[in-house]
């Protein structure tokens, strides 16, 4: 099975790697091809800017998150009807889980999905030194395919060539191309508000500047070639996605607009593979919990760029809490927890009134408060999991919230990370919400009993009553 595939990995965070993935993707779709994109790791901003340039959604492929047979699985259903993958890596090449081995990396992604690796070069006052780094990149780990490099920061095209000459001499792979330090092509910082301007269209300037700077100085076509010469690909055995689909039997609001729109796409697959129809609403847009919904999710996003909007839509606010009355499963994290507080105040101190349903008070901050991988085990029975229960996910967010009864609160996980363990999160009958993005691939028994609240939910709003 031709898979065609190709990995954008950099020597460093800061390399170029975003500009050259997104330059590529914006090239490829020039040439009217189908291309899916992919990220290593957890993060979701750089996955909306490759679905805003191909048209299909990003998926995550994060060996920390899920098991290495659900990393191939998700790609080989990511890649279906695609003509090349576009795999974006993160941070340096190796960075990984752990200093001491490629786990959580680039690298092992690349060699899990026998993808040949495209290296971004910082080559800013180098020359013949861009040969050592290259060749460094080559010998830690002899089995990671490096097909190819580009070169970034060069001063000018004698530069590329004086850095082409010594990459090509010493270490036996193409240059394939540069970019200049000249080049006026920046990313803008990726800053969480800059996905609204994504969702409303005003990056295609962006796209199509990226793809004229790439097509200007790199062999496009070669890249083509280079992506079409990875390993035959195998179609794997199903971990996740495991015997039929089952007939949809509840129907789940899936609260997706400018404010709400970080889903993992298998998270949103899993819950139709086992039984749910997903129907999506737009808080921001004054759409309230639909009719005949048995269960809601609200993913995270950017409640702080839109608190005043969502502030004013009090039929939405009452909707909402009229659900969670009545029984209704009510899943919340990150973006989708600040709004179910009572309170979020901006950057700018203004504070808004929120649905009211978590007693806790929510403060934006210049600083980031939170950022980094969760393992997180629930303190209690709920909504997902059974007490003891484990799942991983990841959290970052700029915000932090004060509880209106912290020495009384229902925490929903003990969650631990790089800098220790910490409580995390509310339960409180059919009532989930927290900071950390749960991916359910790392415990699909989360699907399951999502599904299975909604069931029981719909059921008891059938039963005839008596009296």
């Amino acid at each position: 099975m031709n898979r065609s595939r190709i990995v954008i990995a950099g020597t460093n965070s800061g390399a170029g790697k975003t500009t050259v993935t997104l330059g590529l993707m914006a090239a490829f779709k020039r040439r009217n091809l189908q291309v899916q994109g992919f990220k290593v790791g957890p993060d979701y901003i750089d996955p909306s800017y490759h679905a805003a340039v191909t048209g299909r959604s990003s998926r995550n492929l994060d060996t920390w998150m899920m098991s290495k047979d659900v990393v191939r699985e998700v790609f080989h259903r990511g890649s279906e009807g695609a003509d090349i993958s576009v795999i974006e890596g993160v941070m340096g090449m190796y960075d990984g889980k752990v200093p001491l081995s490629n786990t959580g990396s680039t690298a092992e992604v690349s060699q899990l999905l026998q993808a040949p690796v495209l290296l971004v070069v910082n080559a800013e006052s180098m020359a013949r030194s861009a040969a050592a780094v290259v060749l460094g990149f080559q010998q830690l780990d002899p089995s990671v395919n490096i097909a190819g490099v580009i070169v970034n920061q060069v001063g000018s095209k004698g530069h590329f060539e004086l850095v082409k000459a010594a990459i090509e001499q010493m270490c036996g792979v193409p240059t394939v191309g540069y970019l200049t330090r000249q080049s006026p092509i920046q990313i803008p910082e990726r800053h969480l508000g800059l996905i609204p301007a994504l969702e409303r269209g005003e990056m295609t300037g962006l796209f199509d500047a990226l793809a004229d700077a790439i097509e200007a100085t790199v062999d496009v076509e070669q890249i083509l070639q280079i992506a079409g010469q990875a390993e035959s690909w195998t179609s794997p055995e199903p971990v996740l996605f495991v015997g039929r689909k089952r007939e949809p039997e509840v129907t789940l609001a899936v609260a997706r607009d400018e404010a709400f729109n970080f889903y993992y796409p298998e998270n949103l697959e899993l819950l139709e593979w086992y039984g749910a129809r997903l129907v999506e609403f737009k808080p921001l847009h004054g759409e309230v919990v639909p009719d005949g919904a048995d269960g809601v999710y609200i993913g995270g996003g950017f409640p702080e760029e839109f608190a005043d909007e969502l502030s004013r839509f009090d039929a939405v606010r009452m909707s909402l809490r009229r659900a969670v009355q009545d029984g209704m499963p009510v899943f919340a994290e990150c973006g989708g927890f600040m709004y179910l507080t009572d309170t979020l105040t901006d950057r700018q101190g203004e504070t808004y009134q929120m649905a009211g349903l978590i007693p806790a008070c929510v403060a934006m901050q210049s600083k980031r408060a939170a950022l980094g991988y969760r393992e997180i085990t629930a303190c209690q029975d709920s909504l997902l999991l059974c007490a003891g229960e484990r799942a991983r996910g990841h959290e970052f967010h700029y915000s932090t919230a004060t509880y209106a009864q912290p020495d009384d609160w229902p925490y929903a996980y003990e969650a631990v990370g790089l800098r220790g363990t910490k409580l995390e999160g509310y339960a409180k009958r059919n009532l989930l919400a927290g900071y950390t993005h749960l991916h359910f691939a790392s415990n699909p028994r989360m699907v399951e009993r999502f599904i299975a609240a909604c069931r029981l939910y719909k059921e008891n709003q059938t039963q005839p009553s008596h009296g």
